[in-house]
């Protein structure tokens, strides 16, 4: 009995033969990394509810390898921050990001967490990207489920074509650096 309708991911670009298949390293920890991203949610408003909605059966946001949503920084590589984010909590938000191991990377998720949205006040800070370099921006207010299951295959084709040694390269720590992030 076969099942046609299971859609496998294609494999990386290499050598085959009867046997064997060759490729390059960074392709391959590249598609297994994209494939397996473990979320951790920082949600405080609207964006959490939809984000709650892309992972219920209807969108079903397992389908691209984030099955298991992580509450723990250190068990987490895909930190989604949506909703408004209060200058208070910013310190929190950088410490939970700063708690995630290598590699990591950050979706923020509406206007608020991008831009800060209507809240043009003292006391919201204006986009995440001030305290945490950000990798991927999912626009609306809130977005739609779509549109948050776009931005978790943008992240993936990001994590797929990325270097294992890019963590280590003096771009990324000068990065880190003009965050004060060690």
């Amino acid at each position: 009995m076969s099942n046609s309708n299971i859609n496998m991911v294609e494999p990386p670009e290499g050598v085959v033969g009867e046997g064997f298949f060759a490729t390059k390293l960074n392709d391959v920890v590249g598609l297994a990394r994209a494939n397996s991203l473990w979320p951790l949610p920082f949600a405080t408003s609207c964006c959490g509810i939809e984000f709650m909605a892309t992972m219920a059966s209807h969108y079903d946001l397992a389908r691209f390898g984030s099955e298991r949503v992580s509450f723990s920084p250190r068990q987490a590589d895909m930190l989604m921050v949506m909703g408004t984010i209060s200058k208070k909590m910013a310190p929190i938000l950088r410490q939970v990001y700063e708690q995630m191991a290598e590699p990591r990377w950050v979706i923020a998720v509406g206007a608020c967490a991008s831009s800060g949205g209507i809240f043009d006040t003292y006391s919201v800070l204006q986009g995440i990207d001030k305290v945490i370099p950000v990798d991927v921006y999912v626009p609306g207010c809130p977005p739609r489920p779509e549109q948050i299951v776009d931005g978790v295959m943008k992240l993936q084709e990001i994590v797929k074509n990325e270097s294992v040694r890019r963590r280590n390269s003096p771009e990324y720590q000068e990065l880190l650096a003009s965050y004060n992030i060690k």
